[in-house]
């Protein structure tokens, strides 16, 4: 799964990396996004647009928007079917613009936060799903997760997942406006090249949340 991330890079390499139109508001670096709070996404029904949705997706049916906080991740291995899902995978799909993402390492009774990234510290994005979803009073809310796959060899050392991390020239598949073919968007649900990633142990200065600053991120022995 991934229930953590990070995104530092400014809206200029932002603006570059992911072709959008104009570049956008500067933001404050994240060290350590958390489920339910508010993450840049790049739609496909505005594919050169930065926008902001909350992490956990919302079903358009659901009753209680509290289903969210369940759904920050999506299998893609079953998200074509499933009903929370399937309807976004089809036609709302996203990219979701990140530096790096954590996973906590089993070792004997505890578990070690690992932190994730590319070689080069370039940003990248996760395939991702968005939804939007109305209350009672016809408020309007966006919402997003993030879909999972195998893990490649370096994540199978930490975690039974990863998430689905899309490389450049499949961008333009996954942000198709509307319906694209089903197999065709199935083809880029795989594991990334572990040989472009590394990863490297963290202090459980990251389990809490409420910790967003570049401790989180940094390395210890």
């Amino acid at each position: 799964m991934c229930g953590r991330f990070v995104l530092t890079a400014d809206a200029e390499h932002i603006q570059l990396a992911f072709q959008l139109s104009s570049t956008p508001e500067p933001h404050a670096p994240r060290f350590n996004i958390a489920p339910t709070q508010p993450i840049a996404v790049i739609t496909n029904e505005h594919p050169h647009e930065l926008t902001f949705h909350r992490w956990g997706l919302i079903p358009s049916w659901a009753k209680d928007p509290a289903i969210g906080n369940k759904m920050i991740n999506a299998r893609s291995e079953t998200a074509d079917e499933k009903p929370s899902f399937r309807s976004a995978f089809k036609r709302r799909r996203c990219l979701i613009p990140a530096d790096g993402f954590f996973e906590w390492k089993k070792q004997g009774s505890s578990k070690t936060p690992m932190f994730i990234h590319m070689n080069d510290n370039h940003v990248f994005a996760f395939a991702g799903l968005w939804e939007v979803w109305y209350s009672p009073e016809g408020d309007e809310l966006r919402t997003a997760t993030i879909l999972t796959t195998e893990p490649n060899t370096l994540m199978s050392e930490i975690h039974n997942r990863m998430p689905v991390i899309l490389p450049r020239n499949a961008y333009d598949l996954w942000l198709t406006p509307g319906e694209a073919p089903t197999e065709d968007l199935r083809q880029l649900m795989k594991p990334f090249d572990a040989q472009a990633m590394e990863a490297y142990p963290v202090s459980t200065f990251v389990n809490r949340p409420a910790n967003d600053t570049p401790e989180t991120i940094e390395r210890v022995s």
